[in-house]
């Protein structure tokens, strides 16, 4: 799967469970780590784990490979490692806290209009 079909499939899996405020930057300029940053947040501990785990779901359905996922057990920032596509699911008040779209703002946007509703 190349990372703008795994960009795609992440998106709409965060935007099944309701993340908000879905945000995705093109880093393959301003990076090595990956190709795609994905960063969205839920207003729940709960909520931020049902992003995540509906993310892994559909990545693991898709054949795709999830090479390590961090910060589960806190519920506040997940950060889940899919090689091309780094995906941060953030609890509401440390999305703002951290800011990524701030320190990453070398990195153009990406259009996700039409995989979002």
């Amino acid at each position: 799967m190349d990372s703008q079909n795994l960009l795609e499939l992440v998106v709409k899996a965060a935007d099944d469970k309701r993340a908000e405020d879905i945000v995705a930057l093109d880093v393959q300029n301003v990076s090595l780590l990956a190709d795609y940053f994905v960063i969205c947040h839920g207003n729940s501990e709960k909520q931020v784990a049902a992003i995540i785990d509906g993310i892994s779901e559909k990545v693991h359905e898709a054949g795709a490979e999830i090479g390590r996922i961090e910060g589960k057990d806190g519920g506040k920032w997940v950060l889940a490692d899919l090689g091309d596509v780094i995906v941060h699911v953030f609890h509401h008040e440390e999305r703002s806290f951290y800011n990524l779209e701030k320190l990453w703002s070398d990195a153009p946007l990406v259009n996700l209009n039409e995989w979002v509703s």
